[in-house]
């Protein structure tokens, strides 16, 4: 029988992040702006860092203690916090871990006083598109950030949590 379960990460973490990271860059480039090879610089003390943001939420999913998905939760300014890194492998899609991992976030940002949780999704990426419809979020008419080809910009969609 499969268990699911959600782990809340921390700066002692890291390797488990670390892993589950670069296993989403490797399987999933088309959904990211950050590529894997920028992820491999850095060594423990960026991987530290990035779990060491201030107010950050990190959360792994395991299916039967095997990383199978990941995201992380970003506060923002004015009660708009930011849902980033939201990525579940290949044996895991349909079993509902984007949903369970998108619904941990979204209980952080009630937590933390956000009004709003925002994201950024690569367009194109028709899976985490419907995935993030599914779970109430709507396309925003703000421009994303500019991806690499230089003229593509990233689709930002939010939901209202109040």
């Amino acid at each position: 029988m499969d268990v699911l379960s959600l782990r809340t990460v921390t700066i002692d973490d890291w390797p488990l992040w670390r892993e589950t990271r670069l296993a989403a860059l490797a399987e999933a480039p088309y959904a990211f702006k950050s590529r894997l090879a920028e992820w491999h610089k850095g060594g423990e003390e960026r991987w530290r860092s990035r779990l060491a943001m201030l107010g950050s939420y990190n959360i792994v999913a395991l299916l039967d203690d095997h990383a199978v998905g990941m995201a992380a939760g970003v506060p923002g300014d004015n009660g708009i916090s930011e849902l980033r890194s939201v990525w579940v492998g290949p044996k895991a899609r349909g079993r509902g871990v984007g949903d369970r991992l998108i619904a941990a976030v979204e209980t952080w940002a009630l937590r933390s006083d956000a009004r709003t949780l925002k994201l950024a999704v690569i367009p194109g990426n028709e899976a985490a598109i419907a995935l993030y419809r599914r779970n109430g979020f709507v396309v925003t008419r703000q421009l994303g950030s500019l991806l690499s080809d230089g003229v593509t910009r990233e689709q930002v969609m939010e939901k209202a949590l109040r």
